[in-house]
């Protein structure tokens, strides 16, 4: 993973919720629900970690699940690129 200083575009709100987090765009108005362990790695980006720390942090939390904490992670941002939702530091 090689991507640095990940962060969402302006017009991309977020809403914790009690299961993970709401995405919206308040441009389109699309929306997009976010489990657990997204909401995690969303966290991490936005306060300033790397995509490699958001995987070691779900490895870290998940160790059953650990060998695809980097394939879901990249999956994750895989989305939020196509949606243009995300932009860098």
């Amino acid at each position: 993973m090689s991507t640095h200083g990940l962060t969402l575009r302006e017009h991309i709100t977020v809403i914790t919720t009690p299961d993970g987090a709401v995405l919206l765009n308040q441009r389109t108005g699309r929306y997009w629900q976010l489990n657990a362990t997204a909401a995690l790695v969303l966290r991490t980006l936005e306060e300033g970690g790397m995509p490699e720390q958001a995987a070691a942090e779900l490895a870290a939390r998940h160790p059953a699940a650990a060998d695809r904490a980097r394939d879901d992670v990249e999956a994750l941002l895989r989305t939020l690129r196509e949606a243009d939702a995300l932009t860098t530091r």
